[in-house]
């Protein structure tokens, strides 16, 4: 007469495998060595991972490398989006942006906000990419597979907010060297670098101006997170039937994802920046806030101007998106293979 297995293992056998497997002791150096295994795959052994806090790095270096390539896109969609707020319409369109830039300004201003933006990327997307790997790590934990849209819209909103907050003074800094070049001489700020800027805003105006547009930087991002990496995901998920896993298909769907990402977003990115380069004058703020800012841009001038900008916007969201992903995905590599020695390292989700 067969001796039953002990109830642990009975209990894994019934609930990891259909049909269930009902044995005998007498069989259990048979399935012993393949209970264990697996056992040891769901219980012990983990593969070896990054850790989170080289996640946040890796995030915000792969942002800052993005924005290098990117930057003068950023500074013609800024430009775009503050013209009028003068009285006058400056530029017709991007192309004459560029052209009034390169002829007064010169060619380097085009960088112009670099150091701002470059930290804007080392708070605001290392904290975003680092939160939005750890909730698809606790995610897949927790759950045992990937996200649905739902989900990873929900956790795109969360990183987005958090990222946010984190970037915001970069993003306030940003904002304003790019638009220094265009005031009269009198009015300039002249900022040396983006130390410089902090010194001055909280010498002149308080800590809290470091914050200032914060509400619409932090639904601008909520709004860009939930949609491009909602989208990007299934994009890619739709295209696999026609293109193969490579830069073809990351670039399409990028391009696609950034379109709807720029359409949604632009509104927000608007508010944000009029706000954030906005005179306090007497103490009184030239905007009350977000709804404030839409409410006269289109009353002075025109429905349509709460997307200036989108062109240059649109070709700065994709690459951006681009570049940052497989930078990250080179980065994630490189660690997996010269630190923890794992050639199969982990990939961005």
């Amino acid at each position: 007469m067969s001796t039953p297995l002990s109830p642990h293992i009975r209990i894994w056998l019934v609930s990891n495998h259909t049909p269930p497997i009902h044995i005998s002791f007498s069989q259990t150096y048979l399935y012993l060595p393949i209970v264990l295994f697996h056992m040891a795959l769901v219980y012990g052994v983990e593969k070896k991972t990054v850790p989170t806090h080289m996640k946040f790095v890796m995030g915000g270096a792969s942002g800052m490398l993005a924005t290098c390539i990117v930057q003068p896109l950023d500074l013609l969609k800024t430009r775009m989006q503050i013209s009028g707020t003068l009285g006058t319409r400056e530029y017709k369109n991007s192309f004459e942006v560029l052209s009034k830039i390169w002829k007064n300004e010169g060619m380097l201003s085009l960088y112009n906000g670099l150091s701002a933006g470059l930290l804007r990327q080392a708070s605001y997307t290392s904290a975003k990419m680092g939160v939005y790997q750890m909730e698809l790590d606790w995610y897949r934990k927790n759950f045992g597979n990937y996200p649905s849209m739902v989900a990873s819209m929900t956790m795109g909103i969360v990183a987005g907010a958090f990222g946010a907050l984190c970037g915001n003074p970069a993003e306030v800094a940003l904002i304003r060297m790019m638009s220094d070049n265009r005031l009269m001489p009198e009015d300039r700020r002249n900022y040396k670098n983006v130390g410089d800027a902090f010194v001055r805003i909280v010498k002149d105006e308080g800590v809290v101006a470091l914050w200032r547009g914060c509400l619409p930087t932090v639904g601008r991002a909520m709004v860009v997170n939930m949609v491009q990496l909602a989208s990007y995901s299934l994009m890619k998920d739709q295209l696999h039937g026609y293109l193969s896993e490579g830069i073809p298909l990351h670039l399409t769907a990028a391009l696609v994802s950034g379109l709807l990402t720029s359409v949604t977003s632009m509104p927000l990115d608007m508010a944000k920046t009029r706000i954030q380069q906005m005179k306090v004058i007497d103490g009184k703020p030239e905007y009350s806030g977000t709804i404030d800012v839409l409410k006269r841009v289109v009353k002075n001038e025109g429905a349509f101007a709460v997307w200036k900008g989108f062109t240059p916007y649109l070709i700065r969201m994709g690459p951006h998106t681009i570049f940052s992903f497989v930078f990250l995905e080179q980065m994630n590599k490189a660690y997996g293979k010269h630190v923890l020695g794992d050639s199969l390292s982990d990939s961005v989700p």
